[in-house]
């Protein structure tokens, strides 16, 4: 599926110590310190959600429930760890819920094909495809073995160290390797399927 305007920013959380300080603030009940931190990490989500949804559209409204996400459930943050790691977890989420929320529509309402509007498959974007057939991948292994999930989203997806991802699962590396390694070698297995 070909969108134009995909997010192409490489713009990240330029000031990491303030964004944590501001999250602390905010955690604290600090309203302004709120604002200002989605402010500020509003185009690191809307780019981490195009690493999920390849149409523009898609992606920040992804980032906008996000960012809500942020916004009412920062009291959770417990700081054990770094606020990008927290974050990254609700863009994950976020987007997989938009992936899974545009599949059930899609499903419910089948578009009528309007000849003007086929999409030439030589410019139909190929990372677009992959990354479908991932979100179509990780929805078939959190069916069958949900535990799996995390360690794959985290590390993969989110690009967190083995160590974070360790922390943010709750268990050890060694676990969290060896999980991954059979997330890995399942979601390969289903990218065969979906090529059969």
């Amino acid at each position: 599926m070909h969108c134009p305007g995909r997010p192409t920013e490489r713009t990240t959380v330029h000031d990491a110590p303030r964004t944590e300080e501001l999250a602390r603030r905010a955690v604290a009940g600090d309203s302004a310190a709120l604002d200002e931190l989605l402010v500020a990490i509003r185009p690191e989500v809307v780019r981490r959600c195009g690493h999920f949804l390849p149409c523009r559209e898609d992606a920040e409204e992804a980032a906008q429930d996000a960012l809500l996400q942020v916004a009412r459930k920062i009291g959770t943050f417990e700081g054990r760890s770094r606020f990008s790691t927290w974050l990254y977890t609700v863009v994950a989420n976020c987007s997989r819920q938009k992936y899974r929320e545009l599949k059930r529509r899609s499903a419910e309402q089948p578009a009528v094909i309007d000849d003007s509007q086929h999409v030439d498959p030589r410019t139909t974007s190929v990372i677009a495809g992959s990354r479908l057939l991932l979100l179509d991948a990780l929805d078939r292994l959190e069916q069958e073995h949900p535990h799996l999930v995390a360690p794959l989203v985290y590390r993969d997806l989110c690009q967190l160290e083995y160590a974070e991802v360790a922390e943010r699962v709750g268990v050890p590396l060694g676990t969290v390797k060896s999980r991954l390694h059979e997330a890995r070698r399942r979601v390969q297995a289903y990218f065969g399927d979906a090529s059969a």
